[in-house]
């Protein structure tokens, strides 16, 4: 029996859940007794905390002596998390114990901080000697109702056991987030992700117009002609494209471009610091500036910077050529613009206003409870933690507003909302006069900044930050009031006017891309996106002595 014993105990390295629920069918079967089987369980489980407590002292100290670290964490702050973590210790190892994904990182941490070792050893030992008994208990009690009804007629095969063993590994894993708070609000997130169209993924929200795109390509005989829309940028905007050069076409008109310089990948860390330190010089650019890769979609790379060691950390490791570029304050806009090669005036489409959700504090809710408790924020909980400026630990004061963040991109949290309000003359013919002065440029959005709404809607007192081609979309649909068809509507439309503004320069001479050509160009992009993607995890382990 005792190989049997240390067996269990040794798979709750594994799966703490799994073999505890296994363990409860083996006590319904009559093949262990309670006390047997949740002994061997809780003797594993302890040993499993109390390895992860030991990991994070021995190989966390060494960590926080790294100077990255170091810098990240000083050693007052460690102090301070540390006495926070003796004070609060028991009822968050509990916690911890109860709530799906908090246990490695609360035990690591534990062990990482200068904690007791004595005091968290009991701690460890009490919340497995409450969890364990529970979890085999309600395995061996529904294990054995299930296990009677499956094997009534004698038939003791494999299938049954492995189909009730994994009925109840899934009620665990679906019921055990239900009861805490966050588990409820981050359901509720995903089922509001679900019926609001805004936050389906791409694939999902584009599927539908696939149908009418090859509707498009079959009356025009082409099914890259929008490649031809944009003769002046490569692919026409569709991918691949480059930031800088665009905007280099667009700074032809003075005034119109948000000051940037491009750092080239081949410079090594040093150089690229230089170089960034020469444009901030040379420019009279201050913090906070714009970094963000030169070739990349959807707001990939795209950081806010506001201290030279946050320059310098991101470019030790920038995987590609980097656009550097000042910070303009104030409102951000998407105007999308189209004008067809034979007339001599274009116009706006859509204009997008942009703002960055905030939360309010309540002097005793975290910062991640407030963001759960939200009813928009909610639904991107997860991408808001990841970029979060300040611990999710932390309680705002009382009426403080958090900025959750600080880039216009729908993706990565920013709230869009129809501005067709704006829209004037002056500033449809100031668009104009800006995208006329890229050749070859008839048709995508502008991402925009304005210290002065104002003055925006007068034609004046704005920066271009950005400018996307073809793939670009009228980015007002996003906003919240916009029903799915509406969406649709406009979708159809704006493909259509590419396919006409693509056709119209084919007549003029220009070549749309080759299928293949085109796919070439997708293909290489990704592969040297998941290169430098890997180059980037070899670079940070080496430092790290992995």
């Amino acid at each position: 029996m005792i190989p049997e014993l240390l067996l269990i105990a040794l798979a709750t390295l594994v799966s703490e859940d799994l073999t505890c629920i296994a363990t409860g069918v083996l006590i319904a079967q009559g093949k262990l007794s309670f006390a047997e089987g949740t002994a061997a369980c809780l003797g594993g489980i302890f040993g499993g905390d109390m390895l992860l407590f030991l990991a994070g002292r021995l190989v966390g100290r060494r960590a926080l002596r790294w100077p990255p670290f170091a810098r990240v964490l000083p050693p007052t702050q460690v102090e301070r998390g540390a006495s926070w973590l003796e004070r609060r210790g028991l009822v968050v190892i509990f916690l911890s114990r109860f709530t799906p994904g908090l246990r490695l990182a609360t035990y690591f941490a534990a062990g990482l901080l200068p904690t007791s070792l004595a005091t968290f050893t009991i701690y460890f030992l009490l919340a497995a000697a409450v969890w364990t008994p529970i979890l085999v208990g309600a395995a061996s009690v529904f294990g054995g109702e299930l296990l009677r009804g499956i094997f009534a007629q004698g038939s003791k095969t494999m299938a049954a056991f492995a189909a009730v063993f994994a009925l109840l590994a899934v009620l665990i894993r679906l019921v055990r987030p239900l009861t805490t708070f966050a588990g409820r609000r981050r359901l509720l997130g995903f089922l509001a992700r679900i019926v609001r169209w805004e936050f389906w993924p791409p694939w999902a929200a584009y599927a539908p117009l696939v149908p009418y795109l090859l509707y498009l390509a079959l009356r025009h005989r082409s099914l890259t002609l929008f490649t031809a829309a944009n003769p002046g940028i490569a692919s026409g905007g569709f991918v691949g494209e480059s930031k800088s050069r665009i905007l280099s076409h667009l700074s032809v008109c003075e005034g119109a471009v948000a000051e940037f310089a491009l750092i080239p990948e081949a410079l090594d860390p040093a150089g690229r610091v230089q170089a960034a330190q020469r444009f901030l010089n040379e420019n009279g650019v201050d913090y906070p500036v714009v970094l963000k890769s030169d070739v990349g979609e959807r707001g990939s790379g795209v950081a806010v910077l506001r201290t030279t060691a946050e320059l310098e950390a991101y470019l030790q490791f920038a995987p590609a050529d980097t656009i550097i570029q000042r910070h303009i304050p104030g409102a951000e806009f998407g105007v999308f613009y189209y004008r067809f090669p034979h007339e001599r005036r274009g116009r706006i489409f859509s204009i997008t206003e942009k703002l960055f959700p905030q939360v309010k504090g309540d002097g005793r809710s975290t910062l991640r409870e407030l963001i759960l408790r939200d009813a928009r924020a909610v639904c991107m909980a997860t991408a808001y933690e990841k970029v979060a400026k300040r611990p999710l630990d932390e309680i705002p004061a009382d009426g403080e507003a958090v900025q959750l963040v600080e880039l216009g991109s729908h993706c990565r949290g920013a709230v869009f909302l129809d501005a067709a309000w704006l829209k004037t003359t002056a500033l449809e013919d100031a668009i104009d006069r800006v995208s006329q002065a890229h050749l070859g440029f008839y048709f995508g959005r502008f991402d925009i900044r304005t210290p002065s709404v104002e003055a925006f809607r007068e034609g004046r007192s704005f920066r271009v930050i950005e400018l996307n081609g073809v793939s670009a979309e009228a980015t007002h649909i996003y906003d919240p009031a916009v029903s799915l068809w509406e969406a649709y509507r406009v979708m159809f439309q704006q493909w259509k006017i590419a396919f006409a503004i693509g056709a119209a320069n084919r007549e003029r001479g220009v070549q749309p891309m080759g299928i293949s050509a085109l796919l070439r160009l997708v293909a290489g992009l990704e592969s040297r996106q998941r290169s430098r993607g890997m180059r980037v995890q070899a670079i940070a382990e080496n430092r790290a002595g992995l």
